[in-house]
């Protein structure tokens, strides 16, 4: 496909284009869900295209369209250049972009077993084993089980000379039991909530996962948390599993450092952030122990990639360094406003062949420090300890947060003792980062994978990464009523 996309670059450029780059995008997806032993649905989709981005006269113009003959090629381009000199006349400052090393390559996923080539029979068989022994479990009302599977292959051009093909393969699953009784209703997950775990891998990863395995004591738990009493009010210590730690580092470092959201580029629907330019090197974030980086050249990462959808290099770019914030994630577009040296972090994609690259996480992950989950709660006298996302809520400016967890317990004496339901907990984010003072080490890190976050204006949906520890924090408010 690099011949259609390299077409279309030449036919923007003739149409007056100063810059042009051209995306053509061919994405297939597979989700399957059981529910209580019956198929709920099994959804697979294919869809592909291109997508014409140019400069005029330093405005942005861009055009898409799914067919992908010469002349439907021609007329997209010329609509993309049309774009740009009507929004030429706008009275803004001019986009420069960054300098990058046109790049000709091709990049793809790790993968040992094609999940698309993997039988139907054997993905709705494994569901159906997961869903029946979660059905087993007394109490559990309903047992779901699903499976998600995405290959997405891009071939990239630019006037600048850059030719690259990448495919990009992603596999996940979970299952998830809901117990109700009372009027009241009750969910456990795992390995996570909302659809489990997904990573850049094949259907290699699946076998790892042990859905069936888990049934037990997720469903189990299920039906214990309907007769728990709710999470208490109070001021505490707050140790948190990995998976709910995904969800902190999503919302209250991942977005507030994407630069587009700084400089008020997504004011109107996603919100801005507290953090500004000039914080590099002086805000403390975080305590000494918070080291977060935007990696997007780990293996396994749903933020993984070869080359963004600029075609600028995957690297590995450091956030928060000993809780002193360091670095933004940021565009060709945007990286000079930071000074005319400053480069893009290669973090710009599109959720398809029909969208504008947005400024995305990559792999935002909290650098692991020492010890294990055990060693944390055996180390605390008295707190709460909770496990798996349920719900969030922050503010636009990403300052004020508060969280849900499907289940918690009570710390005693460095024990687990009595289970709590609908626990949440509040903060600030940058309080709460600077009272943290346990992170467990590489034995309990997790590259685990955020499928559904939302940005844009028309919205885009991305999958990114999150490689985390539990940790611990102090003083923090929980059983938020």
């Amino acid at each position: 496909m690099l011949d259609i996309v390299r077409e279309a670059v030449e036919a923007a450029r003739a149409a007056g284009a100063g810059y042009a780059d051209a995306r053509f995008v061919s994405e297939e997806s597979e989700s399957l869900t059981v529910k209580n032993q019956e198929m709920e649905g099994i959804d697979r989709s294919l869809s592909q295209g291109v997508g014409i981005r140019v400069l005029v006269d330093g405005s942005w113009g861009f055009a898409a369209t799914a067919r992908a003959d010469g002349p439907e090629i021609e007329r997209t381009a010329a609509l993309a250049v049309a774009i740009a000199r009507a929004s030429s006349r706008l009275p803004a400052e001019p986009v420069k972009l960054a300098d990058v090393e046109p790049a000709v390559a091709q990049w793809s996923t790790e993968v040992v077993e094609d999940p698309f080539a993997v039988s139907l029979d054997e993905k709705v068989g494994l569901l159906m084993a997961a869903s029946a022994r979660l059905q087993g479990v007394k109490g559990v009302t309903f047992a779901e089980a699903t499976l998600d599977f995405y290959r997405r292959r891009t071939s990239f051009a630019s006037s600048e000379g850059a030719a690259i093909e990448q495919t990009v393969v992603n596999s996940g699953g979970g299952i998830e039991a809901t117990a109700i009784a009372d009027g009241e209703m009750q969910r456990r997950s795992f390995p996570n909530s909302f659809r489990g775990h997904l990573r850049a891998a094949g259907y290699e990863h699946i076998r790892t996962l042990g859905l069936v395995e888990g049934t037990e004591r997720i469903g189990s738990e299920a039906v214990a948390l309907l007769s728990a009493p709710d999470c208490p009010g109070e001021v505490t210590t707050l140790v948190l599993d990995s998976n709910q730690v995904v969800l902190q580092v999503h919302e209250s470092v991942g977005h507030p450092v994407e630069l587009d959201r700084v400089l008020g580029m997504e004011e109107s629907f996603a919100g801005t952030s507290f953090v500004r330019p000039g914080d590099r090197g002086r805000l403390r974030y975080g305590s000494d122990l918070v080291t977060i980086t935007a990696d997007a050249t780990l293996p396994g990462g749903l933020g993984s990639f070869g080359f963004d959808d600029e075609g600028v290099p995957a690297e590995r770019t450091v956030v928060i360094e000993d809780g002193i914030f360091q670095n933004f994630i940021s565009s060709r577009e945007t990286a000079p406003v930071l000074g005319p040296a400053s480069r893009s972090s290669g973090a710009m994609r599109a959720d398809g062949w029909q969208s504008l690259p947005l400024i995305r996480m990559t792999n935002i992950s909290l650098e692991p420090r020492e010890g294990t989950l055990e060693e944390i709660i055996g180390d605390t006298k008295d707190g709460i300890y909770m496990d798996t996302n349920q719900s969030w809520s922050i503010d636009d400016k990403r300052v004020n947060f508060q969280f849900g967890c499907e289940i918690a317990w009570r710390i005693k004496d460095g024990r687990l003792t009595e289970m709590y339901r609908n626990p949440n907990y509040t903060g600030i984010t940058t309080e709460f980062w600077g009272s943290c003072d346990a992170i467990a080490g590489p034995e309990e890190w997790t590259l685990w994978g955020t499928p559904n976050c939302g940005k844009g204006q028309p919205g885009q949906v991305a999958r990114v990464g999150h490689g985390v520890s539990p940790a611990r924090f102090r003083n923090v408010q929980v059983g938020v009523r």
